[in-house]
């Protein structure tokens, strides 16, 4: 079984995005504290891109993954973790945790359940 790039680096844009979205609370109270001119949501906005770039860079990886006959568990969490957050900040914890379990199932890479039945009845067929 071929192993996809656009997965690893999926997985590994997962685990930044965790790291972002735990300092996220940090920097955006900080910025609200220190000044109430609206730099809260100018900060804010760097973590919501990030958030969206991740649910594009799943939905390529999901696409991929399905033609190629991966598993699509750790692509469709990424898509719920990313969009969870780029929802609303409020949802960082959720989105975390959701984001950890993908980045483990994405990078595992494993056939897709319907791949390796189609592939062992051609076997048997033979």
């Amino acid at each position: 079984m071929k192993r996809l790039k656009i997965n690893t680096w999926t997985g590994i844009l997962d685990i930044v995005n965790c790291v972002l979205f735990a300092a996220s609370w940090f920097v955006v109270f900080g910025a609200a504290l220190s000044s109430g001119s609206g730099a809260a949501d100018s900060s804010g906005t760097f973590f919501y891109v990030m958030a969206w770039i991740g649910v594009i860079l799943n939905i390529i990886a999901l696409l991929q993954s399905r033609r190629h006959g991966i598993s699509l568990v750790g692509s469709v969490l990424g898509i719920i973790g990313s969009a969870l957050f780029g929802v609303t900040a409020a949802m960082a914890f959720p989105a975390m945790v959701v984001l950890i379990v993908a980045a483990v199932f994405i990078m595992l890479q494993h056939p897709s359940k319907s791949y390796l039945q189609s592939h062992n009845s051609n076997l048997n067929n033979q």
